[in-house]
């Protein structure tokens, strides 16, 4: 089989009141997995620009976009599908998680602020593994691929 191109992601790190705000990105909650918000990148649009636009349309806020602080990899070998993932640190600068909000592309069926010892102690499942500190962290780090879990 031919290796696929790897998918290019932004996502968003925002952390309030410490803590970070997670999706569960999976149409009708078919899994419990957590990730931060974000998604594949347009061409043409530049990763802040991509990402900005996710985010709004998977939480409803608006955010600016601040540095890169971690690239993440993970990969499916069944299927060759490989993804690469840019995570900024992002702020909100308007709007608030509401109960009726719903992405437009019916993919994010949850929206949830999670402390920093909700991670570490595992106490939802989430990717990448890194997340856990890197959220938190300043600087920029390279998590290795991992493979895909659902």
């Amino acid at each position: 089989m031919k290796p696929k191109t790897p998918r290019l992601a932004a996502r968003a790190l925002i952390l309030q009141d410490s803590a970070l705000l997670l999706v569960n990105a999976f149409a009708d909650a078919r899994s419990d997995l957590w990730c931060a918000p974000g998604g594949g990148v347009e061409a043409g649009s530049s990763l802040p620009d991509n990402l900005m636009r996710e985010v709004f349309e998977e939480t409803g806020l608006r955010v600016s976009v601040g540095a890169p602080a971690l690239i993440n990899e993970f990969h499916d070998p069944a299927s060759g599908f490989h993804q690469v993932e840019i995570f900024f640190h992002c702020t909100v600068t308007s709007g608030d998680l509401v109960a009726d909000w719903r992405d437009p592309a019916g993919v994010v069926t949850e929206r949830r602020f999670f402390t920093q010892s909700d991670l570490q102690t595992r106490k939802i499942r989430f990717k990448p593994d890194s997340l856990a500190t890197m959220a938190w962290s300043q600087g920029l780090t390279y998590d290795p691929l991992e493979r895909l879990i659902r």
